[in-house]
C-alpha cells in the first residue's frame, strides 16, 4: 500500500514586533528601503554600560496589546511574543473561533536565548532590598525560556503540541522546523517563532562576556559584517511569530499561502569555533537542500547569519561558496535593526517570505566595502524573481541551522 502524499507546512500568517516597526507592512517597508534604526542605548540602567548601540523597540505599548492579567505575569520578551502571535493569527485570518472548534489542533513552539531578564532582575532586587515577601509569585515562571510558549497557549486556549527550543541564536530556525514537522505529523496549525528582550541591565551585563559583541559607539559603524571594519554584532530586541499550517487545509479555507517550509537541517561545531563553523554550516545547508529536494542552483537568495566577526564572516562566505557557488545573491537586513539572538533568524525568515512575495531582495544597511567573495546586496533593494530562499543562522554556543523556504505559489508537484 503506497504512502499518502505528505502534508506540506505552509506559512499563512506573519506577526512582527521589530526595532524598525510593528506589523508586516511597516517592517517590510523599512526592510526593503534599507532603513537603519540602530541607535544609542536608552533603556533605564543601561546607559553607562560598555554596550553603547542596540536595536530597541521604541514604539510598543504592551498594555495596548496584552490584557493586564497577562502583563503582570510576564516579561517584555513574552509581551512581544503575545503581540506578534496576535498579529500572525490575524494575518492568517484565524480568529477566536479556532480555539472553540478544535483546540487540540493548534500548538505553539517558540525559541528564546535570553529569557525574561528584566522581570527576573526586578524581583531579585525586591528580594535583596525588601525581603522575600516582596517577591511576586510569577518570578518562578516569567524569566523562564518556555514562558512565551506557555502564555500564548494559555491566553488563546491552544491545547495542541507545545514546546520550546533552546539552541541559542539558531533556535529561531529550529523552532520553525519543529512547527513544520508537527504539521507534517498531523497537527493542523502551529504558532511558531521567537522574540527576545535582552536590553535590560542584568541581561546586558551577561552579554558583555561575549567576545563577539560590538562595543562601538557609532550606530553606523557598530555592526558591519563582511567588511574590513567588522567589529562584532549589535544586539536587538523584538522578534516575529509565524502561523504554520497544513497547506491543503489552508487552501481549503481560502487562506493565502505565503510560503512553504521545504527543508531544514542543523549541526553543532562548538562555542566560538568560527573557523569550524564553515563545515558545520555547509553541512546544515546541504541537509536542508536535501530535505527540500532542492538543487543548489535553485536557491535564489540567501539571508546570511552575518555575525560581524572577521573569522566568522569568512567562514560563512566560504560555506556559501562551498554549497552554492558565488553567483547567488546574499543579504543581511539585520544590520539595520540588530541581531536579536534567537529572534534574528525568524525576522530573516519573515523578510524572506515577503521578499519572495514582492520580488525584491532587501539591502544590507551600513555595509558597502565587502571584503569577501559574496554577491552581497547593498545600497538599495534588488529586483529579482524569487522562488526559493535559504535562511542561515549560527549561535554563539556553536549551533548552526539552515532553512529552505519556497514561494507560496510554487507548484506542489
Amino acid at each position: 500500500m503506497s504512502e499518502p502524499y505528505p502534508r506540506r507546512a505552509a506559512v499563512t500568517g506573519i506577526g512582527v514586533i521589530a526595532p524598525n516597526g510593528a506589523g508586516t507592512e511597516t517592517f517590510w517597508k523599512a526592510t526593503r528601503e534599507g532603513i537603519a534604526v540602530l541607535d544609542k542605548v536608552t533603556r533605564e540602567g543601561c546607559q553607562d554600560l560598555p554596550l553603547k548601540v542596540a536595536g530597541e523597540v521604541r514604539d510598543f505599548d504592551p498594555s495596548a496589546a496584552v490584557e493586564e492579567r497577562f502583563l503582570v505575569q510576564t516579561d517584555r520578551f513574552t509581551h512581544f511574543a503575545m503581540a506578534a502571535a496576535d498579529l500572525a493569527l490575524a494575518d492568517a485570518r484565524l480568529g477566536r473561533t479556532l480555539t472553540d472548534d478544535a483546540p487540540f489542533s493548534v500548538g505553539v513552539v517558540t525559541a528564546a536565548g535570553s529569557g525574561g531578564g528584566e522581570f527576573g532582575q526586578r524581583e531579585l532586587q525586591q528580594l535583596w532590598g525588601k525581603g522575600s515577601r516582596f517577591v511576586g509569585p510569577y518570578q518562578s515562571i516569567a524569566w523562564f525560556y518556555a514562558a512565551s510558549t506557555g502564555q500564548i497557549s494559555i491566553r488563546r486556549g491552544f491545547k495542541g503540541p507545545c514546546s520550546v527550543v533552546a539552541s541559542d541564536e539558531a533556535g529561531g530556525l529550529d523552532a520553525l522546523a519543529h512547527a513544520a514537522r508537527a504539521v507534517r505529523r498531523g497537527t493542523d496549525v502551529i504558532v511558531a517563532g521567537s522574540t527576545e528582550a535582552p536590553l535590560a541591565p542584568y541581561s546586558m551585563v551577561c552579554q558583555l562576556g561575549y567576545d563577539e559583541l560590538s562595543t562601538a559607539d557609532d550606530p553606523t559603524r557598530a555592526y558591519r559584517p563582511f567588511t574590513s571594519a567588522a567589529c562584532g554584532f549589535v544586539p536587538a530586541e523584538g522578534g516575529a511569530m509565524l502561523v504554520v499550517e497544513d497547506e491543503d487545509t489552508a487552501r481549503e479555507r481560502g487562506a493565502r499561502v505565503q510560503a512553504v517550509i521545504a527543508g531544514h537541517a542543523a549541526t553543532y561545531t562548538g562555542a566560538s569555533c568560527w573557523k569550524e563553523s564553515r563545515h558545520g554550516l555547509a553541512h546544515a545547508m546541504r541537509g536542508a537542500l536535501d530535505e527540500a529536494g532542492c538543487a543548489p542552483e535553485e536557491i535564489d537568495v540567501v539571508f546570511a547569519d552575518a555575525l560581524g566577526v572577521p573569522e566568522a564572516d569568512r567562514a560563512e562566505a566560504l560555506a556559501i561558496a562551498d554549497v552554492l557557488g558565488s553567483r547567488v545573491p546574499v543579504t543581511a537586513p539585520k544590520t539595520g535593526i540588530g541581531r536579536g539572538y534567537g529572534a534574528a533568524p525568524v525576522l530573516d525568515a519573515a523578510a524572506a517570505v515577503l521578499a519572495m512575495e514582492h520580488g525584491l531582495i532587501p539591502p544590507t544597511p551600513n555595509v558597502f566595502d565587502i571584503c569577501h567573495d559574496l554577491d552581497l546586496v547593498t545600497g538599495r533593494a534588488r529586483t529579482a524573481e524569487l522562488r526559493t530562499a535559504l535562511v542561515l543562522s549560527r549561535g554563539l554556543m556553536g549551533s548552526n541551522s539552515a532553512l529552505v523556504l519556497r514561494h507560496g505559489v510554487t507548484d506542489a508537484s
